[in-house]
């Protein structure tokens, strides 16, 4: 029988708590008070899928593992999907505007579109928009 997750959460440490809220609240993300403080905050993707953002130390809690270097190496490059290749420009584009990097350039297979940025914190994210009616 296969595992199926009614939410997903995924944790990222972060540097600077208030710092990242403003960033992905100028990209468009909302979060939630419930689950906010003065070590962790949570992004909302959608009503089943969360970001959970934790300060360094807070994050180190839960690990016996160092916390990977996102200037230096890759943890995990985090998809996620947009309504158009236009929504996909726009959240990039704010992401770049909002301090964080590039990391590739637009890719388009023709049925899916994607560009990716880093986040202020060196974690990095992917949009990918695909035209199911295309791809079948």
């Amino acid at each position: 029988m296969a595992l199926k997750a009614d939410k997903v959460f995924i944790n990222l440490a972060v540097k600077d708590l208030d710092q990242s809220i403003s960033f992905f609240t100028e990209i468009g993300f909302e979060f939630n008070p419930q689950f906010t403080d003065e070590n962790a905050t949570c992004m909302v993707i959608n009503e089943n899928a969360f970001v959970m953002l934790l300060v360094e130390d807070f994050f180190k809690t839960f690990t016996k593992k160092e916390i990977s270097d996102t200037t230096k190496s890759t943890e995990a490059i985090l998809a996620i999907s947009a309504d158009s290749r236009e929504q996909v420009d726009e959240i990039v584009n704010k992401a770049l505007a909002a301090g964080g990097k590039a990391s590739n350039d637009p890719v388009d297979h023709g049925f899916m579109y994607g560009w990716s940025f880093q986040d202020i914190d060196g974690h990095l994210w992917e949009l990918i928009y695909m035209d199911e009616s295309v791809a079948n």
